[in-house]
């Protein structure tokens, strides 16, 4: 498993993809060997997770730097230095390591993950100098129209991408309409060469929290509206929302003692705050401190209910924490494209009040309606039935049986 998402990294959710399937894999006949990189390649670090790493799981960690943090001079490098991303310099020694695993331990198949470009480089230099079958696992898109902006960073993505399409045994998607998207993008690749496998979550990280009661009396408090995690500038853009929420407050239909609402890590606190400054809304909209992931969940259910925040130009994304979200019952305020895979997956599983991110004319009175369903308690709850789908141990054994399809009888080995 080539993944440079691993323990101890810490700071985002992709981390959890690779973690959770090394710990479930074993349940089901395979036994993980993990090749990522050195910690020192991490811009954030923590012991947490570390302990989740079965005692049996080998892992190896090599060299690795940051080409912005490592190999700048006053914030500038050459542009060589990132292709196809800041951790090239990662594929040398892992195609050395990769080797040396693969001589000793004789795995049967290669599984890499993006987004880290490099990992999937890693991988497919591995399937070409030993002919295992290999799984190109892709938790996100590599082009869309537009992406990557630079246009260096977009052909080397390119260039990878269509040899994931041509060489790998299996190509793994996390979202329906990206999983189409590339059918269309790539009319020759054979749907049986493609699996959709979603992200989830994990039940024994929701063991011993304390949730709030769903219906319960709030006492007199205000209620607490909480987003876990990075708010992009860009593709979850909050402006529209903060703008809403002002003019509520100007208009007397909230203030502090009726709302509490938490950004918890949302990156790009400078900025923010200079919105909410300048909006009067602090006493209402709070940015917090990151937490450790435990605590990050126990944060969540505390709150009374959950934000979430996703542009139409991540149609073809599910974030992460949407399957947490789901797992802990709240009710959730999803500000997100009608149109895209976040949107029909609330659809499916119920529990969410979606409203287009971009449309601050009709986050204002859906805003309002939404407090006022979570404070007299008629507000649903995800169907847990249908979230259950979505464990990862479920989905560790629907790789399992796909790992079994591609080995069996050679597989596809060349």
């Amino acid at each position: 498993m080539v993944a440079f998402h691993y323990p101890p990294y810490e700071g985002g959710s992709g981390v959890h993809r690779t973690l959770k399937f090394s710990r479930y894999l074993p349940d089901h006949g395979w036994q993980p060997i993990v090749l990522s990189a050195h910690p020192r390649a991490y811009t954030q670090l923590g012991e947490e997770q570390i302990q989740e790493i079965p005692s049996d799981v080998i892992v190896k960690r090599v060299f690795a730097l940051d080409a912005a943090r490592h190999l700048s001079i006053r914030g500038r490098y050459p542009k060589f230095l990132a292709l196809p991303d800041r951790w090239a310099n990662w594929w040398f020694a892992g195609v050395l390591a990769g080797l040396r695993l693969i001589r000793k331990h004789r795995p049967l198949c290669i599984w890499s993950t993006y987004p880290i470009a490099t990992a999937h480089l890693i991988g497919l230099t591995l399937h070409k100098l030993t002919g295992l079958p290999w799984v190109a696992d892709f938790r996100d898109s590599m082009t869309e129209d537009g992406y990557p902006r630079d246009p260096w960073s977009r052909r080397s993505y390119l260039w990878i991408e269509r040899r994931a399409v041509k060489y790998a045994s299996c190509l793994v998607f996390t979202a329906p309409s990206t999983y189409k998207m590339y059918l269309q993008r790539y009319p020759n690749l054979p749907v049986d060469r493609c699996m959709l496998l979603p992200n989830g979550y994990d039940e024994n990280d929701f063991k011993g929290l304390t949730v709030l009661p769903r219906r319960g009396n709030l006492n007199g408090r205000p209620i607490r509206l909480l987003h876990a995690g990075l708010i992009y500038t860009d593709d979850r853009d909050p402006t529209a929302f903060f703008n809403a929420v002002s003019r509520l407050k100007n208009e007397g239909l909230i203030n502090a003692a009726f709302l509490k609402m938490d950004l918890r890590a949302s990156g790009s606190e400078a900025y923010y705050t200079e919105l909410i400054t300048q909006r009067g809304i602090a006493d209402i909209v709070h940015l917090l401190p990151a937490l450790s992931h435990r605590k990050a969940l126990q944060d969540c259910a505390e709150s009374d209910a959950l934000l979430l925040f996703q542009a139409a130009s991540c149609d073809h994304q599910v974030p992460a924490k949407v399957y947490e979200y789901l797992r802990l019952g709240k009710p959730i305020l999803a500000l997100t494209s009608y149109t895209g895979d976040t949107a029909a997956l609330l659809e499916q599983t119920g529990g969410a009040t979606v409203v287009d991110l971009a449309d601050e004319k009709s986050i204002f009175p859906v805003l309002l309606q939404f407090l006022g369903r979570v404070r007299d308690g008629t507000h649903p709850f995800p169907d847990a039935e249908k979230v259950r789908r979505y464990k990862r141990a479920r989905q560790a054994l629907d790789l399992a049986r796909r790992l079994n399809e591609l080995t069996s009888n050679g597989g596809t080995r060349r």
